[in-house]
């Protein structure tokens, strides 16, 4: 099963492969707080998701694509402007990867995915992160084709980053589960590692 790992493939050094054999494709993983883009027609990328948000965007005429995934810090009201950053910095390294390489502000079409109620308590970490990337997104002047967001599920997203084709599983309680407690180590991890403020999106 012979892989060429492409340019744009190696940039990505942290993100685990392995060969997918219901779909006899490779899969890149994205795990909370990672991004890829892959221009590889014999490769998917997948990742799993609670209350955190998956970002698909395609540039339709170069055939490449990649996908993030992330969520915004819970906190007081000292932290909104913090939280925002987050989302932010997510979404801008994922869309300049992709305007990098000869992709056109025009061509990009997104799908998002995640933001499920995870009854985590009363708060609804899922809904500040889907009111997030909606309004980002229409900041941006980028359309949304599609969504499935929402709700009390978690869900496993499988992307097709060249042909933008998006298959999506509801995931049961016993996943939704490990999510939960992966998706509470990630938030742990943003409190602890402030980001930075020095991406801005190409023109």
């Amino acid at each position: 099963m012979p892989h060429t790992i492409t340019a744009l493939n190696a940039k990505y050094p942290d993100i685990q492969r392995h060969w997918d054999g219901v779909h006899s494709v490779y899969a890149a993983r994205v795990l909370p707080g990672q991004y890829y883009v892959s221009d590889s027609e014999d490769e998917m990328i997948t990742t799993v998701l609670g209350s955190c948000i998956s970002a698909c965007i395609r540039e339709r005429v170069l055939k490449l694509g990649g996908m993030n995934h992330f969520m915004l810090p819970e906190g007081d009201s000292k932290m909104d402007g913090m939280a925002a950053r987050y989302g932010a910095y997510a979404m801008e390294h994922l869309i300049n990867d992709i305007l990098k390489v000869g992709g056109r502000r025009e061509n990009l079409e997104v799908k998002i995915f995640g933001g499920g109620r995870m009854m985590r308590g009363l708060s609804d970490v899922g809904g500040k992160n889907i009111t997030f990337v909606r309004a980002f997104l229409e900041l941006e002047g980028i359309a949304i084709v599609a969504e499935d967001v929402g709700l009390e599920f978690s869900r496993k997203i499988n992307y097709f980053p060249t042909t933008g084709r998006v298959l999506v599983k509801r995931l049961r309680s016993l996943h939704a589960n490990m999510v939960i407690h992966e998706e509470e180590v990630y938030e742990r991890k943003l409190h602890d590692k402030p980001v930075s403020n020095d991406i801005e999106l190409f023109d």
